[in-house]
């Protein structure tokens, strides 16, 4: 958020507060924002946010990046967001979600740093997830890699504690990363953007068990908008032995989510075969089918009104389970998964921290 070019990322966050608010409605759980919020930690550009927030229906929650440490501190930052929106940990929909500080122990700009105390709580959260059988997700300003120390550990721990999905911010275009053990996510920025003519908008992240789905969103677009939400994507699978990542020959549920005010049938075909109506669930916004799938590469494709939602599914018997090898530069960005139109993933990596301009 920023003054300087008229209050641009204002208008751009109304416009997304409208379409969550008319369209996606209580079918999802919270909104984050994943930090760098106000350009210069201003009192004001956090006045206009939390303005502009106000009308928002769904929960939100916060966290800091480096913008909102120009001062040396956080202290505009507390101020304008409630504790309740900038919480450590908590559990939402029976995932235990821990947001991290990696901005406080820092010098200012892109170092970034835990604290000692975040570093102890994730580790007490993660134990806590485990014991209590919950799905660990994880929300910090930057990927692993971007830590000026102890980023490979950072990625290790998550790994280990079979953490599903890390959502974060920074880099000014949208990105989806896999390791080989977590998958991360960026989403592009309201303000600053190079990719996609500067179109703003927003990602929807789905955990569905522990298969996570993503796809980004324009603003001013056609609704509905469908998410197929499992089996797990190829470029998505982190435990191939998991079914529920790769399935095993034979009959296997497809489960998509529909966003939207909207009577439209989701129709699903296999590898561009005759779309069949998958079957809603009541009182949902979940779809299912359940279809007989040999081993192989399967497209996958959902759709409803306008649009359609494409992933491939690969279909493995236990004898034929993918190997993993040894994690190597866990959590830095050449782990990126590259282009993925069909989700708005361009993979140019235009932005501050990779080919774009300098902002």
């Amino acid at each position: 958020m920023d003054e300087a070019n008229g209050w641009q990322s204002r208008d751009r966050l109304a416009a997304i507060i409208v379409e969550i608010n008319d369209q996606i409605g209580d079918a999802a759980d919270f909104v984050f924002l994943p930090g760098d919020n106000a350009n210069h930690a201003t009192v004001e550009q956090y006045r206009v946010i939390t303005e502009t927030l106000a009308p928002l229906r769904l929960p939100y929650r916060v966290i800091p990046g480096d913008h909102d440490f120009e001062l040396g501190n956080l202290a505009h930052y507390d101020a304008a967001f409630p504790e309740a929106n900038r919480p450590e940990a908590e559990v939402i929909a029976g995932h235990r979600c821990i947001f991290l500080d990696i901005i406080s122990a820092g010098a200012g700009g892109p170092d970034f740093r835990l604290t000692t105390h975040h570093r102890n709580r994730l580790l007490e959260e993660l134990a806590r997830a485990e014991a209590e059988g919950q799905t660990p997700v994880v929300f910090m300003h930057a990927y692993p890699g971007d830590l000026a120390a102890d980023g490979e550990d950072i990625a290790r721990i998550f790994a280990d504690a079979r953490v599903a999905f890390v959502d974060t911010g920074h880099t000014h275009y949208s990105e989806l990363l896999n390791d080989g053990r977590v998958i991360y996510g960026a989403t592009r920025s309201t303000g600053e953007i190079e990719e996609g003519g500067g179109k703003p908008g927003f990602s929807i992240t789905t955990i569905h068990g522990r298969v996570p789905s993503w796809r980004f969103k324009e603003t001013g677009g056609d609704w509905p908008f469908v998410q197929i939400i499992a089996p797990a994507d190829v470029r998505l699978v982190t435990r191939p032995a998991d079914a529920t990542q790769v399935p095993r020959p034979g009959e296997v549920e497809i489960v998509a989510k529909l966003f939207g005010n909207t009577a439209q049938p989701v129709m699903l075909s296999i590898d561009d075969g005759v779309a069949q109506p998958m079957t809603s669930m009541s009182g949902t916004t979940y779809w299912s089918l359940r279809i007989v799938l040999g081993a192989g590469l399967h497209r996958i494709a959902a759709s409803a009104g306008t649009d359609r939602d494409v992933i491939e599914v690969l279909v493995r018997d236990e004898k034929d389970i993918p190997r993993r090898g040894i994690p190597v530069a866990p959590g830095r960005d050449i782990h990126s998964i590259g282009a993925w139109p069909k989700h708005g993933i361009a993979g140019t990596q235009l932005g501050p921290n990779k080919n774009g301009k300098h902002w």
